[in-house]
């Protein structure tokens, strides 16, 4: 259920309610969709014409926000599509109120350290974050726990004017 008409070539990011998309690209990518029904979470997927082509999603908390799933179709890589999703999350987790990001990031860090982010302790996420969905299934596997890396970027200043 796209929100705005698509174009052949023309990339749209944009928030979806789609569930059953965001599972389908999670899967496609082989990556876990426990969790994604959480209420508070914001999905966001970026569409290439008519085809969807990536997703990220939001997991806020007060005054955090930890980023989980992002996924771009293989053959759609190196094309900015996962930056575009990265900087629409940044934008959703800012507005429900989030002055800091968090991830685990696994295999991704040259990825994520591009755009901002620092590796923090793994424990340092899960105490920022106690209770969303990703923090709570990794802290309950030990094993995955184990090869995940931390990572952080404060937003505590987007959307400030300076004069």
């Amino acid at each position: 259920m796209a929100i705005r008409k698509h174009r052949a070539g023309e990339l749209v990011v944009e928030q979806t309610r789609d569930l059953a998309l965001v599972r389908a690209m999670l899967e496609r990518g082989g990556m876990t969709t426990e969790g994604i029904e959480w209420p508070a979470a914001c999905y966001i997927a970026a569409y290439f014409g008519d085809e969807a082509v990536g997703v990220i999603g939001v997991e806020p908390k007060i005054d955090a926000a930890l980023l989980r799933s992002l996924c771009v179709n293989e053959s759609m890589r190196r094309r900015g599509i996962g930056g575009a999703l990265l900087a629409a999350a940044r934008k959703a987790a800012h507005t429900r109120g989030a002055r800091h990001l968090y991830l685990f990031g696994a295999g991704a860090a040259g990825f994520f350290e591009r755009h901002g982010f620092t590796a923090v302790a793994v424990a340092d996420v899960i105490a920022a974050i106690p209770g969303v969905p990703e923090v709570e299934r990794i802290r309950a596997r030990p094993e995955e726990l184990a090869r995940q890396v931390g990572y952080h970027l404060d937003i505590s200043g987007d959307g400030v004017i300076e004069r």
